[in-house]
């Protein structure tokens, strides 16, 4: 496999660009280092992947890059490259979002029309769906995003559908059920809450914390995106959760247990966007992918404590 990952320097990129050196592949990644968290943390991520020969880094955004030029061996593309976050997404920052998640997406496709490609893995988000959808979540119900953040991802999935049904670029579509594990952005909830355990500092819960969400290990996130390249159907799109719905006040009984701290939270109102609750359906994942979440929520918890209380020593 020659691979090009885009969004190479975060959470799920750097994991899965590992994964793909250690099976064999050449990676070629590419990130633009933006600001919505320290560059240093980016870096931290590849440090991995700086010593790999079959790895090369390319610093920039796909908008400034010769994309088609990039690719002109590689056999795979993983566009995982996006502007993150539902809460930052309104306001001024939206045109950011339709840059980093709409616009980047529409080069991305136009680069690949013509290029013999095996697949592109797309990675979208269960924020397309919204709260008005039946649980568990099924690929096939009505998306209505409750957040820019939601739009724009959704709207890049689109994109991915009409380029396969017009040019033959053959997408796949995988929908994340909050994803976490060693690595996690600093502004999400786990690694927020992990953090605050081990400082003994007080825990923010927004909302009464039995909004319920279904969570990923970032490691079959990973394994997910593989079995696509190979497996995933062109055109279609997979949901790709962690197999059980926890709320939100059973995960911080579960952090108290992985850290021997119990938990101090305090309570805020409800964000706006944030989705009530998420539960995957994968059995179309399990299906055509052979996808099965390995990795429990506990289990997984006591992996990003401990990555995380070695870096913040």
């Amino acid at each position: 496999m020659k691979a090009f990952v885009t969004g190479v320097a975060g959470f799920i990129g750097s994991t899965l660009a590992e994964r793909l050196v250690r099976d064999g592949a050449d990676v070629i990644g590419i990130d633009s280092f933006t600001d919505y968290y320290p560059r240093a943390i980016k870096e931290r991520n590849l440090s991995a992947l700086s010593g790999m020969p079959r790895f090369r880094l390319i610093e920039g955004r796909i908008q400034d890059v010769d994309i088609r030029d990039v690719m002109g061996d590689r056999t795979h593309v993983f566009h995982l490259a996006a502007q993150a976050g539902v809460r930052k997404s309104w306001g001024r920052d939206f045109a950011i979002y339709t840059a980093n998640n709409i616009e980047a997406t529409q080069l991305l496709l136009e680069a690949c029309v013509g290029q013999p490609l095996e697949r592109l893995v797309y990675s979208s988000s269960s924020s397309v769906y919204g709260d008005n959808v039946a649980i568990p979540m099924r690929e096939d119900a009505v998306p209505q995003p409750v957040s820019p953040y939601g739009v724009t991802k959704l709207a890049a999935e689109q994109l991915c559908y009409l380029y396969h049904v017009n040019y033959g670029v053959p997408t796949v579509s995988l929908r994340y059920f909050t994803v976490y594990g060693p690595r996690q952005r600093p502004d999400m909830g786990f690694h927020k809450f992990l953090t605050a355990a081990e400082r003994g500092q007080p825990i923010m819960v927004f909302g009464d914390g039995e909004q319920t969400r279904d969570f990923t290990f970032v490691d079959d996130a990973v394994s997910a995106n593989v079995l696509a390249a190979t497996r995933g159907v062109p055109g279609r799109v997979y949901n790709i959760g962690g197999g059980s719905r926890v709320s939100v006040n059973q995960v911080l009984e579960m952090i108290g247990r992985v850290s021997g701290r119990q938990p101090i939270s305090t309570v805020d109102s409800a964000q706006k966007g944030d989705m009530r609750h998420t539960y995957a359906d994968i059995t179309l994942a399990r299906a055509d992918l052979g996808f099965a979440p390995t990795v429990g929520l506990e289990a997984g918890l006591a992996a990003e404590y401990k990555w995380l209380v070695d870096i913040l020593k």
